[in-house]
């Protein structure tokens, strides 16, 4: 025997109810089915609640509601009956009506709208909706009974939220089925008290009601149609990438349900768990899925949680002072005087110290507790041992719920991780000793950034995913963005690592879309798009407010460079090969690395010295294992290092620059790379990371160019001074060959001191062995005296540069899980 319950998008529309009719007729349901319990069509409780409070403010604009709503009924009497059944429908439906009207008559003369008045208005949405289906089943071939649950169901005088009376609810319900053979089309989420009066059983009602129904006739199952395939890992709203919990018991489902599932409400379990009846959670939209079944026994999860769920507001109530701690019978007072007052408690949390303990309750309830606790403890408020309560407001609660929880360690640290790791503060923690629930408040507005880290912590089996928002299109950013397309399934596929595209923005436009940009078309969407404007870029990244975000600066600005800080503020990495922050003051360098270091979100900046050369990052490994750098040789500018490579005496310099100019090594204004500021900034960079204390103006550097190249008007006006200084220069590698040396521009960091300089190499020199546009870093180091270290290769170029950052990402997201 089975008894089914269908929800109010599971009626609320012509398409729903023939699905209803279907699923009765299948060959899982045909013929098993005792019970039917039915809510009222989707959005008419609502809708009552509405009009009653308009009548009791005098407001009879309520009336145009009504008659949409009785419209809507007679709509669907006329699309599914005919003839005598349909205009006996429609008698019935227009004599509710005509009581609605009366009672709200009257709560409009009066201005008054009691409780118990506000449950027989709302219990009008299921009698409208209950014989209607009943008759629509009659004639579908289903011969059913319309039961107006109001004569079975006998509860307290609790309106609002009544509860029913065991004994008496099941004795009524067994009688009466005995005598009503034919299926029965039952009201939901109502019931009377034993003096007759209408009462509702609160949120979740109709799902109660089939409880009842299924623990009063021992029924082998009881189904609750929906509009979603069963109870989720989250919040689908919230968390897209929830999916199916295929079953769970009962006491996991009370967990979860307590804590915001919406799809069922924690009384609702009662009844069937008292009598070890199965639930299961169905989608009346898609019948053939299997949905969630809700038992005593169960299989393990095969995820060390079995969900997670949340109370989107709350208001959390703080009580300290020296006045508590040994005090026996304090919390007994304190929860008393809240249980006076009919406070609802949904989490508490109080540290070992006994100084203080809060706990969290509706928001509408939060000033009424600081009342009732003020004067419960007026004594020790005005005698000071007792502060006076505080209330936070916009808080939402946050419940990872699963048995394999208990005696397995490491889950609080992954959950606590994932918040940490995403900026989420953690306000207050309740734990039971059943190790079934952790719990933890946070702000609201990161209510759905807890939620989809904590999830992808546990449930994406170690896929990792990036929200990126990328600032620069040009050369750099443009290839980056192009990688991005090309490897990013290869990345999802074979690593587990996803990189979802967020925002974008060039020095004249920006487009954001929070579901995924398409790497392939970002270029082309940024030309349609909004005006850029750097503050908005970032504020409305904030704003996203999104789990794993991490923002790329591509560009070479100084405005971008002095909002990393700010950036890494609000929790979100940094990548970047922009030279601007980490080559500013020496001040602003250690803001940045500090705060990243001491808060553990990421600031990247392996490109900024030899694009994609593992150069900082070989630093700081022999720094952390214990090694001491005590000099450091670079070739740290491509340019430079191709015009130094190739000045052999077969072509003047001034025509190497032409041919570096010409082969894109340089900028357009070739006294851009030749005034040797880039490598300064870059020697500078290192010489930080080696812990000397040097600002920009301390790097000494030799001027390459005589003073009139930098005079020069133009660019022509350049090259035309430079071609005067060509005997120099040749004169000058003359010198250096006779001694068979070469010249090479060098960087050279020791002592506390970086400088620049144009040296002449000797045979055996490792800056002799550079080739094209090569960079190079000699490390010498305590262990790495007699043979230095040494790393080379491209030190420039779109590719090696965008595909650092790209390694730079990816390392973000390795430091997820």
């Amino acid at each position: 025997m089975l008894v089914l319950k269908f929800g109010g998008t599971s009626v609320g529309s012509p398409d729903a109810i023939g699905k209803l009719i279907e699923i009765l007729k299948d060959d899982e349901h045909s013929g098993k089915v005792r019970v039917v319990v039915v809510s009222a069509f989707s959005g008419v409780t609502n809708e009552l609640i509405e009009i009653a409070e308009k009548a009791a403010r005098g407001d009879n604009t309520y009336t145009i509601t009504i008659e949409t709503m009785r419209k809507r009924h007679l709509d669907m009497s006329a699309l599914f009956l005919t003839g005598d059944i349909r205009e006996e429908a429609d008698k019935y439906t227009h004599t509710c009506f005509a009581d609605l009207n009366r009672i709200l008559d009257g709560v409009m003369i009066l201005r008054e709208l009691s409780p118990r008045i506000l449950d027989t208005i709302m219990s009008f949405g299921e009698r409208l909706s209950a014989p209607l289906i009943a008759r629509i089943c009659t004639v579908s071939g289903i011969p059913s009974d319309y039961l107006d649950t109001r004569t079975l169901i006998t509860t307290d005088e609790q309106y609002g939220s009544a509860r029913f009376l065991l004994g008496e609810s099941f004795f009524n319900i067994k009688s009466a089925l005995a005598k009503r053979p034919a299926l029965q089309i039952a009201t939901g989420f109502i019931g009377a008290s034993a003096e007759g009066h209408t009462t509702t059983l609160g949120r979740g009602g109709s799902d109660l009601s089939a409880a009842i129904f299924g623990a009063a006739l021992d029924a082998d199952m009881v189904e609750i149609w929906t509009d979603v395939d069963g109870i989720l890992t989250a919040d689908p709203r919230l968390v897209k990438n929830a999916f199916t919990i295929e079953e769970i018991s009962y006491v996991e489902a009370m967990e979860l349900s307590h804590f915001g599932a919406k799809v069922l409400h924690p009384p609702t379990i009662r009844p069937a768990l008292e009598k070890g009846i199965p639930i299961r959670i169905r989608n009346t939209f898609n019948p053939t899925g299997t949905g969630t079944i809700i038992r005593d026994e169960v299989e393990p999860s095969p995820f060390p949680i079995r969900g997670i769920s949340s109370i989107g507001n709350v208001a959390l109530v703080r009580v300290q002072g020296s006045g508590m701690a040994g005090v026996a019978g304090f919390s007994s007072r304190l929860f008393g005087a809240l249980a006076k007052r009919k406070i609802n408690i949904i989490l508490i949390s109080q540290g070992s110290s006994e100084y203080s303990i809060c706990f969290a309750v509706l928001p509408q309830d939060g000033k009424a507790a600081s009342v009732a606790i003020k004067d419960e403890l007026t004594w020790e408020i005005s005698s000071m041992i007792i502060e006076p309560p505080v209330v936070e407001q916009d808080l939402s609660i946050i419940a990872v719920v699963g048995s394999r929880m208990k005696n397995t360690s490491g889950i609080s640290g992954k959950v606590f991780h994932a918040l940490g790791r995403n900026g989420v503060n953690v306000i207050a923690i309740a734990q039971g000793s059943s190790e079934l629930n952790i719990s933890t408040v946070v702000s609201r507005q990161d209510e759905a950034k807890a939620l989809n880290a904590i999830h992808e912590a546990f449930f994406l089996s170690g896929v990792r995913s990036v929200n990126l928002f990328i600032m620069g299109t040009g050369l750099i950013g443009g290839t980056l963005v192009e990688q991005i397309a090309v490897h990013r399934e290869i990345l999802a596929d074979e690593h587990q690592i996803r990189i979802n595209l967020v925002g974008i923005a060039n020095s004249r436009k920006m487009f954001f879309n929070t579901e995924g940009i398409d790497p392939g078309k970002a270029k082309t969407l940024l030309d349609g798009a909004e005006a850029f404007d750097l503050s908005f870029f970032l504020e409305k990244m904030k704003a996203f407010n999104l789990p794993n975000t991490a923002f790329c600066d591509c560009t070479a600005s100084d405005e971008i460079a002095s909002r990393h800080a700010e950036i890494l503020r609000s929790s979100i990495p940094v990548i970047t090969p922009n030279k601007r922050g980490v080559s500013g003051t020496l001040d602003y360098y250690k803001v940045l690395t500090g705060y990243s270091r001491d808060r553990g979100i990421p600031y990247l900046y392996e490109t900024t010295v030899c694009a994609g050369l593992p150069v900082i990052s070989t630093l700081r490994d022999l720094a952390v294992s214990g090694d001491k750098v005590r000099r450091i040789e670079a070739v740290l500018s491509g340019t430079l290092s191709f015009i130094f490579n190739n000045f052999d005496g077969s072509k003047p310099f001034s025509a190497l620059v032409r041919e570096a100019k010409a082969k894109g090594y340089t900028e357009p204004d070739p006294r851009d790379d030749l005034n040797a500021m880039d490598a300064a900034r870059k020697a500078l960079i290192l010489a930080r990371e080696c812990d000397m204390s040097l600002e920009f103006s301390a790097v000494s550097i030799e001027p390459i160019l005589p003073p009139a190249c930098f005079e020069a008007s133009g660019v022509e006006e350049f090259f035309t001074e430079l071609e005067k200084a060509d005997r120099l220069f040749e004169q000058r590698r003359a010198e250096a060959a006779t001694q068979g040396k070469v010249l090479r521009y060098v960087a050279n960091i020791e002592e506390g001191s970086a400088r620049l300089s144009l040296r002449a190499e000797p045979e055996g020199s490792p800056f002799r062995s550079l080739v094209d546009s090569d960079n190079i870093v000699v490390i010498t180091t305590d262990r790495y005296t007699a043979l230095p270290m040494v790393i080379k290769g491209p030190g420039a170029g779109a590719q090696v540069t965008a595909g650092g950052i790209f390694a730079d990402i990816v390392r973000i997201a390795r430091t997820l899980v």
